[in-house]
């Protein structure tokens, strides 16, 4: 009976043992459960991308040479020549360049070659009355009819007109009556005027 005691105790203290020892192990292995974080996936994941970064020199360029200055060239002053004056005519007050000149003060016209000498006159003549003065300047031939008749004044005959200022001509009128602003010659004035000017060519009116 004693043996049978003892043995009986010696087999629970054994299983004791046992038993101690495994619940020390179960705690041993609550206490790492607690105390070691747990590994995720993502945490593995960032720990192989960071071992596999290599870490790359950076690369510099030298930037390009800033351009040469650009210098903007003044722009050289103009100097506009002064037009020459026009030569004048000899043996006429008007500009050599003149085939025609008519000189009111001196009731006088000459007819020139365009280069500054008289081909023809002083002719006497007449022209424009008060309220009708002839206008000076420089004027050219429009057009001429060598059998005008006004279209203002009664179908007054103008024989021979060559028109140089719109409706006022050379033509063959009286000598001793002031015209409405044409220019009265002779009859063989007025044919001379007709057969030698032409559509374009300069008349000069000075006062």
């Amino acid at each position: 009976m004693h043996k049978a005691v003892v043995g009986f105790t010696a087999l629970a203290l054994a299983a004791g043992t046992i038993v101690g020892t495994q619940l020390v192990r179960e705690a041993r292995t609550d206490r790492l459960a607690v105390t070691t974080p747990a590994t995720t996936t993502s945490d593995i994941t960032a720990h192989a991308v960071i071992d596999t970064v290599t870490t790359v020199a950076p690369t510099t360029t030298t930037p390009p040479p800033p351009p040469p200055p650009t210098t903007t060239a003044k722009p050289k002053p103009t100097t506009t020549k002064p037009k020459p004056k026009p030569q004048p005519a000899i043996g006429a007050p008007c500009s050599a360049t003149a085939r025609a000149c008519i000189d009111l003060s001196a009731n006088k016209s000459w007819l020139l070659d365009g280069a500054g000498h008289v081909t023809y006159g002083p002719v006497p003549i007449t022209s424009g009355r008060p309220g009708y003065r002839t206008p000076t300047g420089t004027f050219r031939v429009q057009w001429k009819d060598i059998d005008h008749k006004s279209s203002l004044y009664d179908d007054a005959p103008m024989p021979y007109s060559v028109f140089f200022n719109g409706g006022i001509a050379f033509h063959a009128g009286s000598l001793s009556v002031p015209s409405h602003g044409c220019i009265h010659l002779s009859l063989a004035a007025a044919k001379m005027y007709f057969n030698t000017l032409h559509i374009g060519d300069i008349v000069q009116v000075v006062p």
